[in-house]
């Protein structure tokens, strides 16, 4: 068996498993002469620096407000930077992110996490303090607490932007936004008009795409699409072929209605199977898909009522070495906003979430992973209220407080208030304080693994029934500012106290079966900086350093077994330099250089690697790129694994039609 994908200790069900297969789109269907329509979305890439500032982020107050006046360390991913960037991964995209770290170790496992606590995979502790969502839906997996970064692709062409939000968000999130919050956004459908094909052929990877969007009626607009890849295998950290090769099809709708009086209505759903190649085992097979539908009404009075609603179903591992089984998620919210005199604006929302889970053995060689029970459904309610309360004309005040009942914990609180002064000048000063929790899970609570040994089977490592919430208690301070219309910096500073964190434990007399413990505590400590500077309107320059301090220590009574690594292996320091260039009306120059600190224990050296892309755009059709990656080494190690690969440089040749 393989641990892997950001925390995979068992072929938890979803949509995204390895292959070797080669997978081919048949483009078919299609429609010629139709025409697609010029300024549909105008591109954040086009916009200057000053603009910027005014585009409207969401996710920090879930309310739309504008990036500016938004009091936390928030960095967006626009549509353009996505586009230019070549990235057709979600982790790879989130490389553009400079308060977030993303580490390869295979074609299809990721780690990406906000302020540390990347986890140890060897000591089965994973990187599970990071909620991700895909326009509002958690595609955090509820079993082992995590995120299959696998199992998630959008097409780069329909992300808007991707909010990130570094530091704890539970007072509007949830339990486990403890380090921070992703939130991708896709297009509306009328902004996805006309017709899309894409190739892409490289080294390590061939893709297609087809995409098509059209109108119903006079006021409601669709879009559907298919998408296929195939990643071919790496090599090993001894340089032999891994035989973790992989490919994914997937399929999906989206349409948006403009229902009159104020009323949008969004539909949206995706089907998907994978493949994943497993060395000297069969390939890892999953399938699975998704239902959304988002109704938003707007109030002559400005005030806004919503009702988000989605199903997930998933089915993996059908392999006797690797478990699996299957998860079936339901949720429903709804929110409301308003203003409450001339100086407040109130938003609260309830929530509901079901999901049902079947879970089968994962047989091996030498050991097992079985689970008591192996079929169950839980329950996830909430119920949240935040308050911005004007102070002055510069000033404002956030309170907040979500409350959260998980069938192991029963009620969690989480708190935050903030506090923003908006100077003269573009300037924003702001200061929080939160508390924030991850919630237990089945893996926490009902794993158990049987090894074998000299005398025979034994159990080795149980979950615990007793085991409780790990808590963060997060303060933060941070700048904001922009010099004209050329230059912007922001500067975040964080102190993050946590308790109870995961430990592992023995039993009193007999040593093992060893337990899930909550013997750890610590601090962590740091900053998070960006700016951005237009040398000219043809071309913009970016740079980034995010800087961290840990300190972890067991608490009395504890074993300390495998030590305070189990944590987290994350360097003390990351940083960026990006240029994009206009040469001329139809060229495109992009380049990325990233600096990784190294990772201490287990230990793995810091890298330099720079990213490139040149693009031809002949005409409002046409675009024609030639992409490389990792371009100033033959390859990398980016973690250590028994199952982490060398990450090698590679070149990707893109054609994209539009019609």
């Amino acid at each position: 068996m393989r641990s892997g994908r950001s925390g995979e200790i068992i072929r938890v069900p979803s949509v995204g498993r390895r292959s070797s297969r080669i997978s081919v789109l048949l483009f078919a269907g299609l429609w010629a002469g139709a025409a697609w329509p010029q300024g549909a979305l105008q591109s954040l890439g086009k916009l200057s620096l000053q603009d910027l500032g005014k585009v409207v982020v969401t996710s920090v107050a879930k309310n739309p407000e504008p990036l500016a006046d938004a009091p936390a360390a928030v960095y967006v991913i626009t549509h353009d930077e996505i586009i230019r960037s070549g990235a057709t991964t979600l982790p790879e995209m989130l490389r553009l992110a400079p308060n977030l770290g993303v580490f390869q170790l295979s074609p299809s496992n990721y780690i990406v996490t906000s302020r540390g606590l990347s986890g140890n995979q060897q000591a089965q502790n994973f990187p599970n303090k990071l909620l991700v969502l895909i326009d509002g839906r958690s595609v955090y997996n509820p079993l082992f607490s995590g995120i299959y970064w696998d199992q998630q692709y959008v097409l780069p062409e329909n992300i808007d932007r991707i909010e990130v939000i570094s530091g704890p968000a539970g007072a509007l999130w949830g339990a486990n936004a403890v380090n921070g919050v992703i939130n991708i956004i896709t297009r509306n459908a009328a902004d996805t008009q006309g017709g899309l094909l894409e190739f892409g052929l490289g080294n390590h990877e061939t893709s297609g795409s087809i995409q098509y969007g059209g109108k119903l009626g006079d006021s409601a607009w669709y879009r559907v699409y298919a998408h296929d890849f195939r990643q071919r295998a790496f090599d090993t950290s001894s340089g032999k072929d891994a035989h973790d090769g992989w490919t994914a099809p997937q399929a999906g709708f989206r349409v948006d209605w403009d229902a009159g009086g104020a009323n949008l209505l969004m539909f949206e759903g995706a089907i998907q199977e994978s493949h994943e190649g497993e060395p000297n085992a069969p390939d890892a097979f999953s399938s699975g898909g998704h239902l959304q539908a988002r109704w938003r009404h707007e109030s002559e009075s400005g005030s806004t009522f919503q009702v988000q609603t989605y199903v997930d179903h998933g089915h993996s591992g059908r392999t006797p070495t690797s478990g699996g089984g299957s998860l079936s998620t339901f949720d429903i919210e709804a929110q409301q906003d308003f203003a409450l005199g001339a100086r407040q604006h109130v938003t609260w929302g309830v929530g509901d979430r079901v999901y049902r889970y079947r879970l089968r053995p994962s047989i091996r060689s030498d050991a097992s992973l079985l689970w008591d029970p192996a079929k169950g459904t839980q329950n996830l309610a909430n119920v949240f209220v935040q308050d911005q309360i004007a102070l002055g004309q510069r000033t404002q005040t956030t309170l907040g407080m979500k409350a959260e009942h998980d069938p192991y914990s029963g009620w969690s609180w989480m708190p935050s208030v903030r506090l923003s002064w908006k100077a003269s000048g573009g300037t924003l000063l702001w200061a929080a304080a939160a508390r924030s929790v991850r919630t237990p899970t089945v893996f926490d609570t009902s794993v158990v693994e049987v090894v074998d040994l000299p005398s025979g089977p034994a159990d080795f490592l149980n979950g615990n029934p007793d085991y409780r919430n790990e808590k963060l208690t997060a303060y933060e301070a941070g700048l904001r500012t922009q010099w004209g219309a050329r230059a912007t910096l922001s500067v975040s500073l964080y102190y993050n106290d946590y308790d109870d964190l995961r430990s592992i434990e023995p039993a009193p007399v007999t040593f093992l079966p060893l337990f899930w413990g909550n013997g750890m505590k610590g601090h962590t400590y740091g900053a998070d900086l960006w700016a951005g500077y237009s040398v000219a309107d043809w071309w913009k320059l970016g740079a980034g350093l995010s800087l961290e301090r840990e300190h972890f220590r067991f608490k009395p009574g504890s074993s300390g077994l495998l030590g305070t690594a189990i944590a987290g292996d994350d360097p003390t320091h990351r940083a960026f330099v990006r240029s994009s260039m206009n040469l001329g009306d139809h060229w495109k120059l992009d380049a990325d250089l990233r600096q990784m600190g190294a990772l201490p224990d287990p230990r793995v050296p810091g890298y330099v690697e720079l990213d490139a892309r040149l693009a031809w755009t002949p005409n409002d059709r046409w675009e024609l790129s030639l992409d490389g990656m990792n371009l100033l080494h033959p390859w990398h190690q980016e973690y250590v694994l028994g199952n982490a690969d060398r990450i090698g440089r590679t070149a990707f040749l893109d054609a994209r039609l539009k019609f």
